[in-house]
């Protein structure tokens, strides 16, 4: 059998799909037979064959394992391996390959995979020897012995145990991984992996301790007081000798040990910044030990960084085959980190604030040499330089934060943010100071480029903040961003323009003497300097200036930094564009800010021409997209501001590239270009003068209405839909009296166009903007001119309205009854009781979803159209409307056990049912509430502000509620809150003229009798709710 097996593991490696489609195939036929996974487990072992035939065979058995061992595993597939004895058998070979003596890695890791899999269901049951032989082995075994049995521990501790069976080993466990992880006979590598083992445990530790806490913490207090001096003890023990070119890779010797060496002190740091987070106060009495080490630690080793990242150029962000991280980058990483969360403890602050304070001067404080360490790590590598020299884009990525490659250069970023955070003043006053140092001394370029890079860093987060750079010290750098742009570095030059640009954003008044001239030099650099990085720094730093420097000097830049960005552009090949988005950013970002000084220029001028071939070449990226669509609305509203005839120059000048767009799209196919263009028209058309432009709409109307009746793309329809329902609201005879070629005349085209979209088989989200339009149509034209097509439109909508389920759809379709009730309630309810939709009445289906979908309502306009809409309906006290129930306050089962998803899924929610009449006031109550801006915040935003306020208190304490990992970025609660499917992800900001109606209605509807009635029907929580904002 094992030949056959052979054969097939042998085909599922093929190149070519139908072999390995049929091996495939024919394993999983092998399922039934018993003695397969014996078959699978014999090639494992077997020494004779190629390494990877023996690891696929073991990958396959931990999917036969899934399928077949036990009903417990999610993969199960009915069909049970119930043999014992085979089953033993297995085990024991599994474990006897895991742990044997060849130096095997990936088969043993593997097999170890395998075990843990089958220890999962088997452990300790059927299994209890498995954890004894696994530390008898990690205590007496050989290197190769131990490397396999630490290997079994990892998967054990991460995948299999339970939280009983956790606590009941997890002190011999940490006690024989200690024993490895201190033990300097063994190899480096074997203690690194130890190490790791170690952290896995606090994974678990976190998934137990919100029920154990006490347990949880006694038992961390009382392992970590034989670790943390370990822990110490490795941080400043020194590294080997860095090996040569020639030596990387040799897995003996120097290289070895080398390789070890980083991956131990790396695990190290690591598990230092896991406890940190689980048991901030535990760690605390140590902090100011443990950064004295890393301190030093960071010290001795930027010689060695820089000869193999700055001078040369070594490979980094490497781990070996069991995946711990070996190169000295990764170390230097986690070092970084660890420094700045030292930063933070309260002891720790507390010696270097009283440090600083005997010092007096910061210039020669330990201030400085924070600068001194943050700026050695902060240099460019080679490996960057090389990169950002071939593309532009990854430089401009990495300038503007938005790249995921997170690297020692912005830890140091992030490291002397933290420190102006809380010491601002020296923090700019260290770096000035270490900056000095560098030019008295003329350090190389990168050098100078690191400290100024820091300083970007730093004047950003101020930026972000609203704080600025004091004036002695923004003048301070003038004279060496004057140096820097005459540089012959390339990227020092380019650094020089950015500062300066940040400078000026952040320093007040400070700089304006010279603020005027360094917007000069960047502009003459992005026409005139040979380097395109200078050339896109200095498109960058055009931002701060047009955002910081007064009208009076802006202004007057506007042509020349359109045709600056425009020459730029005519540089580029064009299709290399398509791949440059964030250099396409940065130039839409730059000709916005331009534009915007004053829009009435682009009727003349080519701001526009440009933001359309930007937009042309990136139509495919979300946030161009966006940024060229956010324009455009400023544009088109500024201009329509200022009257009809400007308006009508601004159409006459961008709907020859808008319908050009049109013209190349298909009706089967997306096209970003097209649907970006339908996003643009119905920006200019809600923008539209009243009347619209003669000939605007003969001009538009065929192609849309070509879209609209053919494509299918939802974002196209839902843009196109909504552009003509602008049309009409802004000049509906002209859109009325338009004839297409057949001789249609307008409201016939529209009403096709709605029949068409409401049809249940067009999407909801492509229909989202139809109740907008049949509602403009509704209303502009009229009964007297729709005649019967009124009640076919109408009852069409009530129907589709009883299957939507997107919530925009919704309040779309419910809208168009909505307007209708601010002219005639009355009408509206007759009209839907007399219609039915699948058996029900018409009032029942549109008015149950109306009430239901209300509170969901987005929008001022139509949500205060919407509220008095409701209260018309109220006041017409009709009978039918009182009959009708509708799903009226949730049920909260009796029960503290934690509702899961799973048990939501298993129990959903139940609701009273209540009158509609009642319903409506219940909804006008909540409706008051978010009109006053008081509405309860979402969790999300709740947990936000909790955890803003807990990292003011020090993140070195633990807190009794949550449990913070301020690397994971966010809390558990957070994460919860957004997974909740009813949560509001967007609360309601304040309306003062819906909430002055609504206390008036209320205040009405109380002097009328009855009303007593009604209000003793509200719960109290109502009740209350309306007594007190009745009387604010």
């Amino acid at each position: 059998m094992e030949e056959q097996l052979v054969r097939l593991l042998t085909e599922t490696q093929s190149a070519q799909e139908g072999p390995r489609k049929n091996a495939e195939w024919q394993l999983k036929q092998q399922y039934a037979n018993p003695d397969f996974p014996l078959g699978l487990t014999s090639i494992g072992a077997h020494g004779d064959l190629p390494i990877n035939i023996r690891q696929a065979s073991l990958l396959y058995l931990k999917t036969f394992v899934q399928a077949c061992w036990s009903p417990q595993f999610d993969e199960y597939n009915g069909q049970l391996y119930t043999d014992p004895a085979r089953k033993a058998q297995i085990r024991q070979s599994l474990l006897d390959l895991a742990l044997s003596g060849r130096d095997e890695r990936k088969v043993k890791s593997a097999a170890s995979l395998v075990v843990s899999k089958i220890a999962t269901a088997d452990f300790p049951d059927e299994w209890p020897d498995l954890l004894p032989t696994v530390l008898n082995v990690v205590a007496t075994g050989t290197d190769a012995q131990l490397h396999g049995a630490l290997k079994v521990l990892c998967e054990l501790v991460d995948d299999c145990f339970s939280e009983t069976q956790f606590f009941d080993v997890a002190r011999d466990l940490v006690k024989a991984v200690y024993a490895i992880a201190i033990n300097e006979s063994r190899k480096p590598t074997l203690r690194a992996l130890a190490v790791s083992v170690f952290r896995s445990c606090f994974d678990t530790l976190e998934m137990v301790m919100e029920d154990h806490k006490a347990a949880v913490k006694g038992f961390a207090e009382e392992t970590l007081g034989g670790w943390v001096p370990f822990f110490i003890s490795c941080l400043t023990a020194p590294l080997p000798p860095a090996p040569s070119d020639q030596e990387e890779g040799d897995e003996t010797g120097k290289f070895e040990l080398y390789r070890g060496s980083v991956a131990l002190k790396l695990q190290v740091v690591k598990v230092l910044m896991r406890i940190r987070s689980l048991f901030p106060s535990t760690l605390s009495p140590h902090s100011q030990a443990l950064f004295s080490a890393t301190w030093q630690e960071l010290s001795t080793l930027q010689a060695q960084y820089h000869q193999m990242y700055i001078d040369d150029d070594r490979q980094g962000r490497l781990e070996d085959a069991d995946g711990l991280p070996y190169t000295l980058d990764f170390l230097v990483l986690e070092e970084l980190d660890f420094m700045q969360a030292c930063l933070r403890a309260p002891p720790v602050r507390k010696e270097l604030e009283q440090q600083l304070k005997n010092q007096g001067a910061v210039a020669n404080s330990w201030v400085t040499e924070v600068m001194k360490i943050a700026v050695a790590y902060a240099h460019i590598t080679t490996e960057e330089e090389g990169l950002w020299d071939i593309d532009v884009n990854v430089f401009l990525s990495e300038e503007a934060n938005v790249t995921a490659n997170y690297t020692p250069r912005t830890a140091c970023g992030d490291l002397v943010i933290k420190l102006g955070e809380w010491l601002n003043a020296a923090t700019v006053e260290g770096l000035l100071a270490y900056t000095r140092t560098l030019y008295a001394e003329n350090a190389g370029w990168k050098a100078k480029e690191s400290a100024l890079y820091l300083l970007n860093q730093l004047l950003g987060d101020f930026q972000d903040v609203e704080k600025q750079i004091g004036q002695e010290a923004a003048n301070g750098y003038v004279d060496f961003i004057q140096h820097a742009v005459q540089e012959e570095a390339v990227f020092l030059r380019a650094r020089g323009y950015l500062v300066a640009g940040s400078l000026t954003r952040t320093s007040g008044d400070a700089l304006q003497p010279v603020a005027a001239t360094f917007m000069e030099a960047s502009l003459q650099a992005i026409n005139n300097d040979s380097s395109e990085i200078v050339k896109v720094s200095c498109i960058r730093a055009l931002q701060y200036y047009l955002a910081s420097l007064p009208p009076a000097v802006t202004h007057s830049k506007q042509a020349a930094i359109i045709a600056a960005l425009s020459n730029f552009l005519n540089t580029q090949d064009l299709s290399d564009l398509a791949d440059s988005d964030d250099l396409l950013i940065t130039i839409i970002e730059t000709l916005r800010d331009a534009i915007l000084l004053d829009t009435s220029n682009c009727l003349h001028g080519g701001g526009i021409d440009l933001l359309f071939t930007v937009a042309s070449r990136g139509a495919t990226n979300f946030q161009i997209a966006l940024l060229v669509t956010e324009t455009f609305e400023e544009i088109a509203s500024t201009i329509s501001a200022t009257g009809h005839e400007q308006y009508a120059q601004l159409a006459a000048k961008v709907l020859p590239s808008l319908m050009g767009a049109f013209d190349v799209a298909t009706l089967t196919e997306e096209n970003a270009l097209a649907n970006l263009a339908a996003e643009l028209l119905s920006v200019l058309a809600a923008n539209g003068s009243t009347p619209m432009p003669p000939g605007f709409v003969d001009t538009v109307m065929p192609r849309l209405n070509r879209l609209l009746l053919g494509s299918q793309d939802d974002e196209l329809l839902k843009s196109v839909t909504a552009a003509v329902k602008h049309m009409i609201s802004h000049d509906p005879e002209q859109v009325f009296n338009f004839q297409d070629q057949a001789g249609k005349g307008g409201l016939e085209v529209v009403l096709i166009i709605i029949d068409r979209l409401l049809n249940p088989a067009v999407d909801d989200n492509a229909a989202a903007e139809v109740g907008g339009l049949a509602a403009e149509v509704v209303e502009k034209a009229g009964s007297e001119r729709l005649g019967p097509y009124l009640m076919q439109l109408l009852r069409a909508v009530a129907a589709r309205l009883a299957t939507a389920t997107h919530a925009a759809f919704i309040q779309s379709l419910i809208l168009v009854f909505a307007r209708l009730s601010l002219v005639s309630a009355q009408d509206v309810v007759s009209f839907l009781a007399e219609v039915q939709i699948a058996g029900q009445s018409g009032l029942q289906v549109v008015v149950g979803k109306w009430l239901e979908n209300s509170i969901n309502f987005a929008g001022y306009d139509d949500i205060r159209h919407n509220v008095i809409a409701l209260t018309k309906l109220y006041e017409l006290h009709d009978p039918r409307l009182v009959e009708i129930l509708v799903k009226g306050d949730l049920i909260v089962p009796k029960s503290d056990r934690i509702m899961t998803r799973s048990r939501a899924r298993q129990q959903p929610d139940q609701y009273t049912s209540t009158s509609a009449q009642l319903k409506i006031i219940k909804v006008l109550v909540d409706e008051l509430l978010s009109a006053s801006g008081n509405r309860p915040m979402d969790a999300a935003a709740a947990a936000a502000e909790l955890d803003e306020d807990e990292e003011q208190d020090g993140d070195w304490e633990d807190d009794e509620h949550d449990f913070l990992d301020l690397g994971s970025g966010m809390t558990k609660s957070q994460l919860m809150a957004y997974g909740a499917d009813d949560s509001a992800s967007v609360t309601r900001g304040r309306d003062d003229e819906t909430q002055a109606y609504l206390l008036n209605f209320f205040r009405e509807q109380a002097q009328k009798p009855g009303f007593g009635e009604v209000f003793g029907s509200l719960t109290q929580e109502e009740q209350e709710k309306l007594r007190s904002m009745s009387e604010a």
